[in-house]
């Protein structure tokens, strides 16, 4: 008789039985029974879902639109006064301002030069916000396989258990191993699903972020290739 129908058959006996009361288990008790990789993957949730917060507000800060920002840019760039566009990029403190002063900082040499000097800048913002981002990435597939390494684990125990038990084999006896097996599987799914959904909304958003950044650079450019 094989593992699954000494379960069947003992589990059938429960519900037949008069006596056998509900069981209620609680969320918690039942994560408790998962062991130790249980702990595991909570902590990567709380990694998770903290990086998430800290990089969506900061991404959210870094894809305001402020359009009355170039504008004013550009009327001191029109105008000569590079000094006062300079101090509205610095009291502005954003990426899309960080870039342009560098730029506003270039005026003079070659636009090929300018145009490089603001990428550069561009693509050191743009790895500032992708900063943690990876790990959430990390997660989201390092979850489910540890959530399946406490599945096998857990079915190792409950056939030791089997084994150790000779002819003396019950379902409480088995238990303890299935809880692990299956409780790790159900919490590494759902942590990776949540990591997965929370990777790919900042990634979406800091690609919005980069297109951004890319249409101001070109206006910031335009307004040097204008005519005086």
């Amino acid at each position: 008789m094989n593992l699954l129908s000494i379960i069947l058959q003992v589990t059938g006996d429960l519900i037949n039985t008069p006596e056998a009361e509900e069981i209620k288990l609680s969320l918690w008790e039942l994560a408790k029974e998962g062991g130790w990789i249980m702990i595991v993957l909570a902590v990567f949730s709380v990694i998770a879902i903290y990086i998430f917060t800290e990089r969506f507000i900061t991404i959210n800060k870094a894809s305001k639109k402020d359009d009355n920002f170039m504008n004013v840019i550009r009327e001191y760039m029109i105008e000569g006064k590079l000094s006062e566009a300079k101090d509205l990029c610095k009291e502005t403190d954003t990426p899309i301002s960080r870039m342009i002063e560098k730029g506003i900082s270039r005026i003079g040499k070659p636009l090929n030069d300018i145009q490089t000097a603001i990428e550069n800048v561009g693509n050191l913002e743009v790895s500032k916000l992708e900063k943690g981002v990876a790990l959430i990435g990390m997660i989201s597939g390092a979850a489910p396989m540890l959530g399946f390494l406490g599945t096998v684990t857990g079915m190792i125990r409950a056939f030791y258990d089997m084994s150790m038990a000779g002819n003396n084999i019950d379902i409480e006896l088995l238990s303890a191993g299935i809880y692990e097996a299956m409780v790790t599987t159900v919490g590494g799914l759902i942590v990776g699903i949540i990591a997965f959904i929370l990777y790919n909304v900042l990634v979406s958003r800091i690609d919005n972020v980069v297109n951004l950044l890319e249409s101001k650079s070109i206006e910031f450019m335009d307004v040097l290739n204008e005519p005086a």
